[in-house]
């Protein structure tokens, strides 16, 4: 479960990242597309909203990344924190959904659940 668990952390973080490049490409081609406007107002209204939206990337991509490193160090918070990314993974079609399934499926698991707690592993019957 182990090696789950670091994969579901790599995954998280590449996601992450793959966001925040998503952001700065919003970002530079709304702002380079604002500056080819005749309007000065169509483009003020262009950058604005590209920088509005490549922000909101920005935002909901630092946590996955933050999430991921925790899970590659086995905190317990991350493995919180990742199961309420997971849930709202579920809504981001397809991948978003894969990775929501394949996080709560290792996260739920009573062995991850001892490597973040802790906890030893009970004695075979």
């Amino acid at each position: 479960m182990e090696k789950h668990v670091q994969v579901l952390g790599i995954l998280y973080i590449v996601f992450g990242v793959l966001g925040l490049i998503g952001a700065l490409t919003v970002f530079v081609v709304l702002g380079i597309g604002g500056l080819f406007s005749p309007d000065e107002d169509a483009a003020l209204l262009v950058v604005v909203i590209g920088g509005l939206i490549a922000f909101i990337i920005l935002i909901t991509s630092i946590p996955g990344i933050i999430a991921g490193w925790g899970l590659m160090k086995h905190q317990n918070w991350a493995r919180i924190l990742t199961l309420v990314l997971s849930f709202l993974n579920l809504f981001n079609l397809p991948f978003g959904t894969a990775l929501g399934i394949y996080g709560i499926w290792i996260l739920f698991n009573d062995e991850a659940v001892r490597l973040f707690t802790g906890t030893p592993a009970p004695p075979p019957a």
